[in-house]
């Protein structure tokens, strides 16, 4: 049976890169700065028909159109990080990395910095470090559990801190 040859896509002109963009936001939860590499992609990729495109344009318009927060987006990111048992480290590394700057990721840190000690206890509850231990971890084990929080994203201190907990121990004891 001979293979019959796709058919080109045609090149995007500006009312399609807008449909791209609404079809892109309605699926999912993103950012400004996402929507815009993922149109410049689309460019890209596909190539372009008319005048001049300005994907970050079409990203302040979906934002200005209510389609787009990036505070909310940041919250939630954060939320879920810090639920996960995640440290400030890398939840601010995640928002930077989803474009998320300035006032955005200034209003964010706080809530970030609250939750420290709630998501470290998260972690080590879910790596089974420190308090939630089934006995004494020797030497090596606990640089491996302390390097394990570092890479989380939580403070040194407050790892060792974790760490050293006794199998049992109240972690609500902790001081920060």
């Amino acid at each position: 049976m001979p293979r019959v040859p796709r058919r080109p896509v045609p090149p995007l002109d500006r009312p399609a890169l807008e449909r791209l963009a609404l079809r892109y936001v309605e699926r999912f939860a993103t950012t400004r700065s996402r929507l815009t590499d993922y149109l410049r992609r689309k460019i890209r990729e596909r190539g372009w028909d008319g005048e001049a495109a300005d994907p970050a344009a079409i990203a302040e318009r979906m934002a200005e159109l209510g389609y787009i927060d990036d505070r909310l987006y940041g919250e939630a990111k954060a939320n879920a990080m810090a639920r996960r048992g995640l440290g400030a480290r890398r939840v601010a590394g995640a928002l930077h990395q989803a474009g998320i700057k300035g006032e955005d990721a200034e209003a964010i840190a706080p809530g970030v910095a609250e939750r420290a000690l709630d998501s470290a206890i998260a972690f080590a509850r879910r790596r089974r470090i420190g308090p939630f231990a089934m006995e004494v971890a020797d030497r090596p084990l606990r640089e491996k559990q302390i390097g394990a929080m570092l890479r989380a994203g939580h403070a040194p201190a407050l790892a060792r801190q974790i760490v050293q907990m006794a199998p049992g121990d109240d972690p609500a004891n902790l001081d920060q």
